[in-house]
């Protein structure tokens, strides 16, 4: 019988194919989506880049003639023509992640990479950082479209005045006046892109795998040119009203018909505040100062809205929908309170946090989160990188925290305290009584692939607590080894430079069964450790062993475990949750337009523009927040259901403890784990890797020039700097047909 199948199982494929090669239509779908979503996205966008220009704004006029006598009038025409299509991207963009998840995860394929512009480093010092070739062709596009649209509208503008035959003086206002429109509609443009990567769990940026802590820098560049633009605009008005003689008078109109001056004084002001707090000098000294400056994006937007009037906001209101969906989401998960299992501090100075996570919450080890921790403030939430492989446990998260600042100092004395009067109590009362950190978790967020899963050969550059993140990637390589999961690399080396040797302690946070025999056979890894500040190994070195924590594990029961709303979500919600949000939110304002604008005579330009504002709040709080609560109830069933099916009757309660003693068990497996370690690690003192040496070393021991490299960094600027620039010279400088290295970032830097 076996031999009487197998030529069916060979030949499945062909007799499949034979009947109409269901396998193809997978495959056609995928293919119809992404051309859909290209086709919707390179029009929309060439139609912004070309609107200056008299065809596309004919073709506009047009497009305005036939839809303007529709219910929604001219904030419909030009919604339909600037918001709508990156919505229709984003809808489609929920079908083709739901259809296909695997398209993005499992089944990525692990094949040569060779050249990609998106990991070549171009420009490496300069004002943007370390800029990718694809980054750079994206810097210049802005600019050309920036100097573009200005250069034609300036031309244009002094062309329409000159013929107009007006005294020179007022010639001279009433250009200002234009140039100053055509400034502030350029950057409306702008501020399209501008809100579209601070969606921290958009679905655009989980489409394109372009993580937060990527898409952070591109809000920042945005950020500038956008304030840069709307600041010329404002000047270009006072200057003019000042020549007229009337400044003060211009300043304080409200007008009903027409652009309301003073809100657009304050929405101007509000982004001037932001931007001037959002300077690196003054993010890096006063993060709290910008931090709490930057709420000020509501102001702006709002009176932005009562500036500009309902039709002219449409012009960017999808960009705006999208991340009030995404900060709705966000504030409906911040509001759960998250079970630490345990908390210790280490000698280097590190906290390390382990949180309660149900099994279903999909991350990948190059995730990351947002913490807050109430006794702390109510409103800070500081990133992290996840240093835990999503294999280490099925019920937890763990993270390490470098004290560096007030917060983080903060946090360490309380769970210092804590543990001093818990070690002080002989029963579990002074558990309980001390047990005084309430956290909450935005996330998790992160690439959508896994991509250190598809190198061969493996480079980790780390600086400091930069090890985190790769301690949860080694992890993750050593357990997908272990189970015979599809895994590339086999070749990894570790450059780690850290300032004192008590740091070297934070490599016991591998799991101490991972490095095995088996492994070995199969992985070869090299710990390059380099203390930068001690010319020779302490007395102590060595002696410390498995000492690692200054406090055993605390246990404190805040909640629940944290929540999977946001970030890498149940793909089926939450297109259902995008799915109601817009549909609520036009339905919201076609009613409004019945039975308030058209009833009552409402004409007044901000009053219309507030509307249209409220109707998209409305739209995303009621039948999105509908579809969030079951959602939330769902996602609580599930747990339930998970837990009682993984333990057993009567253990679900007991599921955090059970994960809590795992922990704490694991922590007299500290010796075993550190001293294999110890063994791959060569510690280097009084010096810094020399990555032109190392780089070209490791090349010819992958394979030369058939060698793929996958180089990660995470540091300071000044080595993702250096990484970069080894990386641009090793593939432009060196042999011909030689190795390639890949240069990726995993530095979060607000």
């Amino acid at each position: 019988m076996a031999q009487e199948r197998e030529p069916l199982l060979q030949n499945g494929g062909n007799a499949a194919g034979a009947k109409g090669s269901p396998a193809l239509l997978p495959s056609l779908a995928r293919s119809v989506l992404k051309f859909l979503m290209w086709a919707v996205f390179l029009t929309w966008a060439g139609g912004i880049f070309f609107y200056p220009t008299k065809p596309v704004q004919a073709a506009f006029q047009e497009w305005a003639g036939v839809t303007k006598q529709s219910l929604f009038g001219i904030t419909g025409t030009v919604f339909l023509a600037f918001s709508a299509p990156i919505l229709i991207v984003a809808a489609l963009a929920y079908v083709y992640i739901a259809a296909f998840p695997n398209d993005h995860i499992e089944k990525k394929k692990l094949r040569s990479l060779s050249f990609r512009l998106w990991t070549f480093p171009v420009l490496v010092d300069g004002p943007f950082g370390v800029i990718s070739a694809v980054e750079f062709i994206g810097i210049v596009l802005f600019i050309v479209y920036v100097a573009y649209s200005m250069t034609y509208y300036v031309v244009e503008s002094v062309s329409l005045v000159s013929k107009a035959g007006l005294p020179s003086s007022t010639s001279s206002e009433l250009i200002l006046a234009v140039i100053g429109l055509r400034f502030g509609s350029v950057g409306l443009f702008c501020m399209i892109f501008l809100f579209l990567p601070v969606s921290r769990g958009s679905v655009l940026l989980r489409l394109i795998d372009i993580p937060f802590e990527h898409a952070t820098r591109y809000h920042v560049w945005l950020g500038h040119l956008t304030m840069a633009l709307f600041t010329l605009h404002g000047l270009c008005y006072v200057i003019s009203w000042s020549l007229e003689g009337r400044l003060i008078a211009e300043m304080i109109q409200w007008k009903e018909i027409g652009v309301a001056n003073l809100p657009g004084v304050i929405s101007l002001a509000a982004g001037l505040l932001m931007w001037g707090t959002s300077l690196h000098p003054v993010r890096k000294r006063f993060f709290e100062l910008f931090f709490y400056t930057h709420q000020l994006y509501v102001i702006f937007v709002v009176f932005l809205a009562l500036h500009v009037g309902n039709f002219v906001f449409s012009i960017s209101a999808g960009a705006v929908f999208l991340f009030m969906l995404d900060r709705f989401l966000r504030f409906w998960q911040s509001r759960a309170k998250v079970d630490i299992v345990s908390a210790a501090c280490r000698p280097c100075g590190t906290v390390e946090l382990v949180f309660s996570k149900p099994p279903s919450l999909r991350y990948n080890a190059l995730s990351f989160i947002f913490v807050q921790v109430r006794e702390l403030s109510f409103l800070q939430w500081h990133p992290f990188s996840v240093s835990s492989s999503p294999m280490d446990g099925r019920y937890h998260m763990s993270i390490l925290i470098k004290v560096l600042g007030e917060w983080t100092d903060k946090l360490k004395s309380i769970i210092t305290d804590v543990q001093e009067q818990t070690n002080g109590s002989d029963d579990d009362s002074g558990r309980s009584q001390t047990g005084r950190i309430t956290a909450s978790i935005e996330g998790p967020y992160g690439h959508e692939s896994p991509y250190h899963l598809t190198y061969e050969n493996l480079i980790l550059v780390a600086g400091g607590i930069g090890i985190s993140p790769f301690l949860a990637i080694l992890s993750d390589i050593i357990h997908r080894i272990e189970q015979g999961m599809p895994c590339a690399p086999r070749n990894v080396l570790v450059l780690w430079s850290v300032k004192k040797s008590t740091e070297l302690s934070l490599l016991s946070a591998v799991d101490a069964q991972s490095i095995t025999s088996s492994v070995s056979d199969k992985l070869h890894l090299d710990i390059q450790a380099f203390v930068t500040q001690e010319s020779e190994p302490p007395l102590e070195d060595g002696i410390l062993g498995g000492d690692q924590k200054l406090s055993a594990g605390m246990f404190v029961k805040n909640g629940v475990a944290m929540s999977g709303l946001v970030g890498t979500g149940d793909n089926f919600w939450a297109g259902m949750y995008f799915a109601a949000s817009t549909v609520g939110s036009v339905l919201a304002y076609a009613l409004a337009q019945v039975y308030y604008v058209q009833r009552f005579g409402v004409h007044a330009w901000w009053q219309l523009g507030l509307l249209l504002l409220l109707s998209m709040a409305a739209g995303v709080a009621l039948p999105g927040g509908l579809v969030v609560l079951l959602w939330h109830l769902s996602e609580r069933r599930r747990l339930q259901d998970e837990r009682w099916d993984d333990a057993g009757p009567g253990a679900a309660a007991t599921a955090v403890e059970q994960t809590a003693n795992a922990d704490g068990g694991a922590d007299a497996d500290a010796d075993a784990s550190a001293a294999s370690l110890a063994a791959m690690r060569t510690t280097r003192y009084g010096c810094r890797p020399k990555f032109q040496a190392e780089f070209a070393a490791f090349a010819e021991r992958a394979g030369g020039a058939a060698a793929d490299v996958g180089v990660l960094v995470c540091g300071p600027p000044g080595l993702q700097a250096s990484v970069a620039r080894e990386c641009r010279s090793q593939n432009l400088v060196g042999r011909r047909g030689g190795a390639v290295f890949h240069f990726n970032s995993h530095s979060f830097d607000l």
